[in-house]
């Protein structure tokens, strides 16, 4: 059961609220998804293309931001970007569990006063992300040592003061970082499932463009069977943001 680890955290509110924050229409949630519906948690989310409403922070205890084309400085064509980068930024300071993919990690990285900019080389597809000694002392302490996952991305961000550098990549080194017990920040894309992968591909067709770390999209499909592994490494350290929800719960009772 997430938030219950070793039997020592009671779930003292029965559905955890999730809120998740998407870009586009074909970056949705993947294998999230299933792990709401598994642990009977609420979810609500903010469509920003379509409408830019942002709920109040005390609606939600989990904050998902997932990835998109843009980039984090591209406000003049995308004008909720500024009200999201607050929004964010307000999460992770009042505690929230805040978890940002790809997209979604240069935004926390933004918020958090780091640079964010073009990366020296294009990651789209199958490639290993190695985790560092940092990784011991965090959410991620239990990934492999080295793994392969799914990557889409032309953007890296610098490490934010006060953040934990956690994994790198043989294109990009800023690969994960986690601020406080509360944020984790991803580059790659653990949750996307073969469903997901086969829409990301038809809407991003026109960036396969032949390069060192870009694979193109037959090679791609030649490696869905990586999904289910990297599906299950994001579902437990969702188990372990849950469980941390729960212990500030406990600690405020107590």
């Amino acid at each position: 059961m997430a938030g219950d680890e070793n039997g020592t955290i009671s779930k003292m509110n029965p559905s955890l609220r999730v809120h998740t924050l998407l870009h586009v229409p074909f970056e949705g949630i993947g294998c999230i998804a299933d792990w709401i519906a598994k642990n009977n948690f609420s979810q609500t989310e903010t469509r920003l293309w379509e409408n830019a409403n942002l709920p109040a922070l005390e609606h939600f205890d989990l904050l998902i931001i997932m990835g998109g084309p843009m980039s984090v400085d591209d406000e003049k064509k995308f004008h909720w970007l500024h009200h999201e980068k607050i929004f964010i930024e307000e999460a992770i300071n009042q505690g929230k569990q805040v978890l940002g993919i790809c997209l979604g990690s240069q935004l926390i990285a933004n918020v958090l006063g780091a640079k964010v900019y073009q990366n020296n080389l294009k990651e789209i597809g199958w490639f290993p992300v190695r985790m560092n000694e940092n990784a011991d002392n965090t959410l991620l302490h239990f990934f492999p040592k080295e793994f392969i996952t799914f990557h889409w991305h032309g953007d890296t961000f610098d490490l934010p003061q006060g953040a934990t550098h956690v994994a790198q990549s043989e294109a990009c080194l800023h690969q994960a970082f986690t601020y406080g017990d509360n944020v984790v920040a991803l580059q790659f894309h653990p949750e996307m499932t073969q469903a997901s992968m086969r829409e990301m591909l038809k809407e991003g067709d026109a960036e396969l463009v032949p390069a060192m770390y870009v694979q193109p999209a037959e090679e791609i499909l030649a490696q869905l069977h990586y999904a289910d592994a990297q599906n299950e490494l994001l579902n437990q350290m969702l188990d372990k943001m849950a469980a941390n929800f729960y212990r500030q719960q406990l600690l405020h009772v107590l």
